[in-house]
């Protein structure tokens, strides 16, 4: 199933947009994030999953790939941890995708499943 959630970077002093998609797909388990990702995004990979399942939510096991688009943007910091976690909370079928329709979502998840702030 496939999910997109709006989020966006800085660039300079301006705000960019980002669509964040998440793909669960029939694989190997395990969570891929494409799109010009760096180290702290990444990472991010490991606070989600820890923040969801702390908060009482499993993600099915399957391949999980997320896009940050477009891909020729530098992404970085923690900021995309709460449109990732949404992404995936919606492919998986607990938020309806038109709950997130006029939403845009930025912010870092700590182990526990709280909000810190970017």
């Amino acid at each position: 199933m496939l999910a997109r959630v709006v989020s966006a970077t800085v660039i300079g002093i301006q705000a960019a947009p980002i669509d964040v998609e998440v793909d669960f797909a029939v694989g190997l388990p395990g969570c891929q994030i494409v799109g010009l990702p760096d180290a702290g995004v990444k990472e991010g990979r490991l606070r989600i999953r820890g923040a969801l399942e702390n908060s009482g939510y499993k993600l099915p096991s399957r391949r999980i790939t997320v896009n940050l688009a477009p891909a020729d943007l530098k992404k970085d910091g923690a900021a995309f941890d709460v449109p990732i976690a949404v992404g995936m909370l919606c492919a998986a079928g607990v938020v309806a995708p038109e709950q997130l329709t006029d939403a845009l979502f930025l912010g870092e998840l700590a182990l526990d499943g709280s909000l810190r702030p970017v």
